[in-house]
């Protein structure tokens, strides 16, 4: 049971809860911004570019075959896949992490900026400065 307790305490800290709460939202952000880029950015992109979709540009290194086969159906000749570097949708892709990183930078920025900031304690009096308030003290006197 000891064991079972622990756990228990571990995992409802503050802190794991809140990196959970985190973790889901970055999730549905990451969804949302995926959908701003390929619904609202791609098209801008395409329409400057002369209507071109990146998530569709790759560099094919071998072209797919079709499998072959002979009058009584055996195959002569097996399918082979496209096998191809798909660097528009790495594009893609770089611009989403772009976009939320710029977001996140704000965030923390907005949370930075709204913290209390810490007023330092006074410096403390230089010696000569002291001294020549003592003197000064003792002369009113």
């Amino acid at each position: 049971m000891g064991m079972l307790k622990e756990f228990k305490e571990f995992a409802m800290k503050g802190n794991l809860v809140d990196i959970a709460v985190a973790f889901v939202m970055g999730g549905a952000f990451g969804k949302v911004v995926t959908s701003f880029t390929e619904g609202l950015v791609a098209p801008i992109i395409g329409l400057i570019t002369g209507g071109v979709d990146f998530n569709q540009k790759k560099i094919v290194l071998q072209q797919a075959v079709a499998e072959v086969k002979d009058g009584s159906g055996a195959i002569t000749t097996p399918a082979v896949a496209e096998i191809a570097l798909k660097w528009g949708s790495f594009v893609t892709t770089i611009i989403d992490f772009i976009i939320v990183a710029f977001v996140m930078f704000l965030i923390i920025k907005a949370i930075n900026s709204m913290k209390k900031k810490e007023v330092p304690p006074p410096a403390a009096t230089p010696e000569d400065i002291a001294l020549l308030r003592e003197i000064r003290d003792s002369l009113k006197k």
